[in-house]
């Protein structure tokens, strides 16, 4: 039978059979809108609740500090287009990084269309930006710093408690796109001194279509959707109660002995980070070499294509990512591979093998066994590394 080896955790996970088992229940027993008052209503409502305190109780936050979105994009939206219009009048000025995620990026770029100026941070060869360079960046009229918990392509971790400290000194909100974090690093909002942070269930083993924005108390941003008095009258909508249930359980099994799964994801991590450049030659890894996430590896191998190189391992039973054209839908490779200082070439060649619960060491030998003799095969069909071979000897 042919190998089957999932290695994009960081697209999306599967869903849980546990969690699962906690939706279905309110997908037809329990169908009762949790805006109505009689039994039904009430219990849907409850479990709406309950998955709320479960969300809270993971980032050690207060349930009525926790809402219910549609997704990690939508969390984001909110968080920033919500401050931008809650605290107009103060300022119009946010710092961001040049490595976030398209869901804070593009919602920078519709604000500056609206008058709103935005920083973008430089960063270094690892992903990470400069404390020194952020304290530069605040003026009397900057009302937001959103900086992403970890990169979801390099899985770099930005120094999060630090740009807490630094926001909270200048009185300054600051946001955090944790979608990424979430279940793979502990996150503890009082401890970091986050105002605002946004994350979705699927990265978890939760469903797809179902994520969270916590804004602390007193932090509120400007109404989303208006209509009914849901969400405690910030998002209105019928609440999708099935799916928030899911994610109150997945965020629950996440969090759950995270530094013993930790530790598991580390070692395969640790091991295709460094057998792969003894196999291999001609690679680089990017994103920092300490300070990432368990299960990123992120590689950029020269003188191939990333989108060949997927199509490559597709076809040997591995699913994987890049940071190239086929998956960003555009001819530039990955923003985030660029601010890294990667020329374009290079940054072509990149492959995202991101590590879950679900893989095995198994997994990574077959990895390790069939990666290098398709970038050889991929090689020899390069002129320049035929310029290249020939040189060497």
């Amino acid at each position: 039978m042919a190998k089957s080896i999932y290695l994009d955790n960081s697209a999306t996970t599967p869903l849980k059979k546990e969690v699962l088992d906690a939706m279905m229940p309110y997908l037809c027993e329990h169908y009762g809108n949790p805006s109505s008052i009689y039994k039904i209503g009430r219990e849907a409502k409850a479990a709406v609740e309950t998955a709320r305190e479960k969300v809270a109780k993971a980032i050690n936050a207060d349930p009525k500090e926790i809402f219910f979105t549609g997704c990690g994009t939508e969390a984001d939206n909110w968080a920033i287009k919500g401050i931008a219009l809650a605290k107009e009048k103060k300022g119009k000025h946010i710092i961001t990084s040049k490595i976030e995620h398209h869901a804070v990026l593009h919602t920078l770029e519709s604000l500056e269309k609206q008058g709103y100026e935005v920083t973008y941070l430089e960063v270094d060869e690892y992903g990470k930006i400069s404390l020194d360079d952020l304290r530069a960046s605040i003026r009397p009229d900057t009302i937001l710093i959103t900086i992403m918990t970890a990169n979801n392509e390099v899985g770099t971790i930005e120094p999060i408690a630090e740009i807490g400290a630094i926001a909270k000194e200048y009185g300054v909100l600051f946001h955090t796109d944790a979608v990424q974090a979430i279940g793979s690093i502990n996150i503890d909002v009082k401890e970091m001194n986050i105002d605002l942070l946004s994350l979705s269930a699927h990265k978890f083993g939760g469903p797809k279509g179902v994520g969270a924005m916590f804004a602390r108390r007193n932090v509120l941003p400007a109404v989303f959707m208006h209509g009914g008095a849901q969400e405690r009258a910030r998002r209105a909508g019928t609440e999708n109660v099935s799916s928030i249930v899911g994610l109150g359980k997945a965020i629950e099994l996440a969090t759950n002995n995270l530094e013993e799964k930790s530790a598991k994801l580390c070692a395969m991590r640790d091991r295709l980070i460094k057998e792969i450049p003894e196999k291999i030659p001609f690679v680089k890894l990017n994103g920092h070499p300490i300070d990432r996430l368990p299960g990123n590896v992120n590689f950029s191998f020269n003188f191939i294509e990333g989108e060949a190189l997927l199509l490559m391992l597709d076809l040997n039973g591995i699913a994987a990512s890049s940071g190239s054209a086929c998956t960003s839908g555009s001819l530039d490779p990955s923003h985030v591979l660029l601010a890294l200082g990667l020329p374009h070439e290079i940054a072509h060649g990149s492959l995202r093998l991101s590590i879950g619960e679900i893989n095995t060491s198994d997994d990574i030998d077959y990895v390790l066994e069939v990666l290098p003799n398709i970038v050889q095969r991929l090689r020899d069909m390069s002129p320049l590394y035929e310029k290249v071979s020939k040189e060497l000897k």
